[in-house]
């Protein structure tokens, strides 16, 4: 195999090798199940270390283009990148279709968030209340996080720009493109620290205190704990299988003309519902003709088992839309980088809203993300993460199944990393989950998903436990639930 390299160029040698087979592959040169040659063999015949062929080949493979077999090396794949099947297990939810206008706040976010954080200090137990992903693919952290920060070495001595680093935003550019059809430039991107600083920023520029607010009920807790900080009256419109309710939806903006629309559209949190496209066009519709703005914040887009429909943004022809994600779900929390996308005239306010904040996001996280990507290793670890997800989801379902009462619901989500259970409403919840405590076993109660703190009883589950720890707990808490309900 003949491997041309410009060994001055600024393109590192093993992405020039890279593209160099990528380019053979796609031409047809290389067929589906052809051998690549060895990483002795190539680093030889190329003259470079066998650590760049490494590199190379690992880009390869987190492309779905080549694929690694043990003992044997590595050969071109057919391009199929995911062959799981979906589970062809449908939802059970049933809830009320009751509309939550709050008079008061319910239980706390902050204290979840704490019990959640005191339970990793404890291995013994099994914390179903997270949001976090559970630690995976960290081999090559060491590796990428040296050579990020040999790329900003010369400027962290200096302040860098409140919207992020351009070398960044032009990457989530591209990769927003290539994986979800949402065609932006760097210049409608904002790094963030973490998509929960992206929500503020939005809060803060939309919404005053005593403005109504639409946010979907249940939704994440921690916009709700915001939203209650700043004074904002908000109008919970219920969740039905498919989404937030629309018909209700219609009959609150032209009644309350709120300032703001909060959704979660795909991989929804708490429930791990994804909105058809249907529903996002209808949506759309409905948020043009009342001029009110839509807050997009799919957090957990990227960890979907099947394709989800465009975000909302890609059908935004009028500026309405405020898009969010992050890596915190699909790389790691302690990175703390975020993103928003925003067009028009509200992106040179969020710009300078954020810049009062705090200035910008750590130069040095921002670069470590900017290398997974450029480096291949993201893509790779999400096609790892979503297939060790599946086998866990598809577990705790079945582990559901298996275990409790034939009262209880539950929704059957594309991705992510919750299950939300319905329960009777006779279920003593607080009783509950004291005496899963009791086991070792960490449930949140479903209440402070919802605008008034009550709702119906309800869980959402964290599966991105180890298979073992789904088992037992799924295990015990169903005997708990079969003795109180």
């Amino acid at each position: 195999m003949r491997i041309p390299l410009n060994r001055s160029a600024q393109e590192p040698i093993y992405l020039q090798i890279r593209d160099r087979i990528k380019h053979l592959i796609t031409s047809g040169s290389l067929q589906a199940g052809e051998q690549l040659p060895s990483i002795r063999a190539l680093a030889e015949s190329v003259q470079v270390n066998k650590l760049t062929v490494i590199e190379a080949y690992s880009v390869l493979e987190a492309d779905g283009l080549v694929e690694a077999k043990q003992g044997a090396g590595y050969f071109v794949t057919n391009f199929v990148t995911d062959n799981v099947n979906f589970s062809e297990r449908s939802s059970t939810l049933e809830p009320a279709q009751e509309v939550v206008i709050p008079s008061k706040w319910g239980e706390s976010f902050i204290d979840q968030y704490m019990s959640s954080i005191q339970a990793q200090l404890d291995p013994d137990v099994i914390d179903f209340t997270s949001g976090f992903p559970r630690p995976s693919g960290l081999e090559d952290l060491a590796r990428i996080s040296r050579r990020a920060m040999t790329q900003v070495a010369d400027v962290l001595f200096s302040y860098d720009a409140p919207q992020g680093q351009f070398t960044l935003r032009k990457q989530l550019a591209q990769m927003l493109a290539w994986k979800l059809g949402l065609e932006v430039s760097a210049d409608n991107l904002i790094i963030t620290n973490g998509s929960k600083q992206a929500l503020s920023l939005a809060f803060q520029y939309y919404l005053q205190a005593g403005d109504w607010a639409i946010v979907e009920s249940p939704t994440y807790h921690g916009a709700i704990a915001i939203l209650e900080k700043m004074g904002i009256k908000v109008i919970g419109i219920p969740m039905q299988k498919d989404g937030m309710n629309l018909e209700l939806l219609h009959q609150y903006l032209r009644s309350h003309q709120p300032k703001l629309i909060y959704t979660v559209s795909t991989l929804h949190n708490p429930t791990g519902i994804t909105t058809s496209q249907a529903h996002r066009r209808e949506l759309i519709s409905l948020a043009e003709k009342y001029n009110c703005p839509i807050l997009e914040d799919n957090a957990y887009e990227g960890l979907n088992f099947q394709p989800a429909p465009p975000p909302l943004k890609v059908l935004d022809s009028s500026d309405l839309v405020t898009y969010i994600g992050t890596f915190s779900k699909t790389l790691m929390p302690g990175l703390r980088v975020g993103y928003m996308v925003s067009s028009g005239k509200h992106y040179q306010s969020l710009v300078e809203i954020k810049l009062l904040h705090d200035l910008h996001v750590s130069t040095v996280t921002q670069a470590i993300a900017s290398e997974y990507i450029a480096s291949g290793h993201y893509r790779r670890h999400l096609n790892h993460l979503r297939s060790i997800n599946h086998q866990r989801h598809d577990l705790m379902l079945q582990s559901m199944e298996q275990y409790f009462p034939s009262t209880v619901r539950w929704t059957v989500p594309n991705g992510g990393l919750f299950i939300w259970v319905q329960l009777p409403n006779s279920t003593p919840l607080q009783l509950v989950s004291q005496q899963a405590a009791t086991q070792k076993v960490l449930i949140g109660s479903g209440k402070v998903f919802f605008p008034d703190g009550q709702g119906y009883p309800a869980l959402r589950l964290n599966f991105s436990q180890s298979l073992e720890n789904i088992e037992r707990g799924i295990c015990l808490l169903g005997d708990i639930l079969k003795q109180n309900i």
